[in-house]
Formats: C-alpha cells, sequence, structure tokens
C-alpha cells in the first residue's frame, strides 16, 4: 500500500494531470466563443440575417465587404456591356454596305438570273418584298422575258409604258388570237360573231382566196365554213405579235391535216370598249420548196 500511494501522488502524475484540466477549460472556451449570443441592429433586426451570401466559389462564407460588393458588380456590367455592344458594329456594317445580295449583283448578272423565270414567277416574286419587287420590275429583264416568251423581233422598239407593260399587252392579244382558233375547232357561230367588231370595215380572206367586206358578209363566210362535214384539226406555230395602243397584229403558220394546207394566216385587232375585237383575217396557202413553180404557174 505504501509504493501504490507514493506512486499516484507522484510529481509526474500532478504535472499530467494540471495539462489534462488545461486542455479541457481551454476548450470549453472554445465552444462558448463560437455561441456567441446574436447582435442587433438599432432598429431590432438581427444583423446576421441581413449578410447576404455572394454565390462566388471563395471562402469568404458568405460574407464580403462593400468595397468587393462595388468591384464584382462593376465587374459584371463591364461584362454585359462587352457582350451586348460588341455585335452592334457588325450589323452597322452590314446595313452600311447593303442588306440584299440583289442590290451587290452587277445588273447583268440580275437581269441573266432572272431570265430563268417564267412570266408567273415573275409576278409572285415581285410581290414578295420591296427588294424583290424592285428586281423584278427592272424593264431589262422583262425585255428578256419578253424575247424568250415570243420572238426576237422588235428588239428597236422603245415601249411607252415599258416593257412589262409591253409583254402583258403582247401576251394578252396572243391569248386573244388563240381564242379564235378555239371558236373554229368548237364551230361556234355565236362566238365568231361576238369575235369580231361590228362594222362595215372589217374583211375576211379565206384560203381560197375570196374576199368578204362588212360584218354581216364575213359572219355568213364564217357559217358556210362551220356547214363542212369534214372537221378540222390543225397546229399554231411561229406566232408573232406586234401591239400598239388600240390596234394590234399576229402572223402565224397553220398546218392542218388536210391537203389545202399549210398556211399563213394574219389577224387584225383593235381595242374598243375594253376589249380586242377582230377586224382582219388573211389565209393564204404557204408557199413550198418543190410546190412553188407549180403553185406560181397555177396562180
Amino acid at each position: 500500500m505504501e509504493i501504490i500511494t507514493s506512486t499516484f501522488f507522484s510529481p509526474q502524475f500532478f504535472v499530467v494531470a494540471v495539462s489534462t484540466l488545461l486542455c479541457l477549460l481551454l476548450a470549453l472556451l472554445a465552444v462558448r466563443s463560437t455561441k456567441s449570443p446574436k447582435t442587433t441592429d438599432g432598429t431590432g433586426a438581427d444583423a446576421s440575417a441581413k449578410k447576404k451570401p455572394c454565390n462566388c466559389s471563395c471562402s469568404c462564407n458568405g460574407v464580403v465587404g462593400n468595397n468587393h460588393l462595388e468591384s464584382a458588380e462593376s465587374d459584371m456590367l463591364e461584362i454585359e456591356r462587352s457582350t451586348l455592344v460588341a455585335p452592334a458594329p457588325a450589323v452597322v456594317v452590314e446595313r452600311g454596305s447593303g442588306a440584299s445580295m440583289m442590290e451587290q449583283l452587277v445588273p447583268e448578272i440580275t437581269t441573266h438570273a432572272l431570265s430563268y423565270l417564267d412570266y408567273p414567277s415573275l409576278c409572285r416574286l415581285s410581290m414578295t418584298n420591296s427588294l424583290m419587287r424592285k428586281a423584278a420590275n427592272d424593264d431589262n429583264a422583262w425585255k428578256a422575258l419578253y424575247h424568250k416568251d415570243f420572238t426576237w423581233e422588235q428588239d428597236s422598239v422603245m415601249p411607252v409604258h415599258g416593257w412589262k407593260a409591253y409583254y402583258a399587252a403582247t401576251r394578252a392579244i396572243v391569248n386573244v388570237n388563240a381564242e379564235f382558233f378555239n371558236i373554229i375547232r368548237e364551230r361556234s357561230l355565236p362566238a365568231m360573231g361576238h369575235f369580231w367588231l361590228n362594222a362595215d370595215y372589217v374583211k375576211c380572206i379565206h384560203a381560197s382566196g375570196e374576199l368578204f367586206s362588212g360584218y354581216n358578209s364575213v359572219i355568213q363566210s364564217w357559217q358556210l365554213a362551220f356547214n363542212w362535214e369534214q372537221g378540222v384539226d390543225f397546229q399554231v406555230q411561229d406566232v408573232k405579235a406586234r401591239v400598239l395602243t388600240d390596234m394590234a397584229w399576229v402572223t402565224m403558220k397553220t398546218y392542218i391535216d388536210i391537203d389545202a394546207g399549210p398556211f399563213n394566216m394574219t389577224n387584225v385587232f383593235e381595242f374598243h370598249n375594253g376589249r380586242w375585237y377582230m377586224v382582219h383575217h388573211h389565209s393564204s396557202v404557204m408557199l413550198i420548196d418543190g410546190e412553188v413553180d407549180q403553185q406560181v404557174v397555177h396562180a
């Protein structure tokens, strides 16, 4: 017992006990310091509750000073300005240099490109927007379309209202001329009577060479022609038209499946009361190689 008691109250044991007690006291003080009471401002609100996290990846535990906030906000504003303002010069340059590729093309190239369009497509193109309307209304484009659809003749013609209006007038008279042949196919005498102008100066020369003058005489000649028992089927080719303000004439070649053809034909029209009327029709047998001498001698 004496040995054990002397060991327990030895100086070494006392030093260890004191060190352990000091460590416990320091740990207790550290814990109490971290649990300090909440402080309030003058309004009684929790001061710590007003601290807002900065949403950044720094180690400030959500608390930053006023100087840091101002610098961060200024940096963000600079970034937003750079992203919003930077593309503006490119837009200004594009608008300044011309927004349409069609406007930057050489006029000859534009005309050549539009020449591949037909009449309906060119009209639809002019209804898309103002730039396409300007390109589609180009006079050279309509002149090229006229030569492609009708004839290479009349290149020296200078239409008063431009080539677009001249193209429309030519197409209208060509359609009227096609209606004349539809009436012949249908053998409709009332339609033929409505087709001709009711005037005393109208004339009709059939392929037989007989001349009919005056409205009544002309319509009677067509009545005799429609009374033929044999139907007539023909093809019209090489149609060429010349249109003036109130007069137009059309020349063509007509191939008929009978021994009397083919024929050269000329139709003359006058514009009255908003529509075209036929005033002259001339049909003659076409002279063909090998038959020229014989037909001339026969004549």
